[in-house]
């Protein structure tokens, strides 16, 4: 198999399981808001703009956390005997990890303060 075929292979199933994965989340989604319906909820309480909201804050700071864990680990790599590979796995994790927790930590304060 010539490696043109394997990569375009390899696309066309990226491709189909990131399609696969939004439409099952998507028909989920569908499919609990229509039983909820059926018991009698409101659809009006499916519109949380607060959660949107911190979403959004949650997904920022884990890519800014993924963005300094890489040039961490470019740092740690270049200046310090560690492979390169388990210098950007460890330092990107590193970081993604704290950008979440300290989301966390801002959505419960924020949750407090209301």
């Amino acid at each position: 198999m010539g490696e043109v075929t394997r990569d375009f292979i390899v696309s066309i199933a990226v491709i189909a399981a990131i399609f696969t994965i939004v439409y099952v989340i998507l028909m989920t989604r569908y499919r609990e808001r229509m039983a909820l319906m059926e018991k009698g909820l409101s659809p009006k309480e499916f519109n949380n703009r607060q959660a949107a909201l911190s979403a959004t804050l949650r997904f920022g700071l884990l890519m800014i956390g993924f963005s300094v864990g890489i040039m961490l680990g470019n740092f740690v790599a270049e200046h310090f005997n560690v492979p390169r590979n388990g210098a950007f796995i460890a330092m990107t994790f590193l970081f993604g990890g704290i950008g979440l927790v300290i989301s966390y930590i801002l959505e419960k304060r924020q949750t407090n303060l209301k």
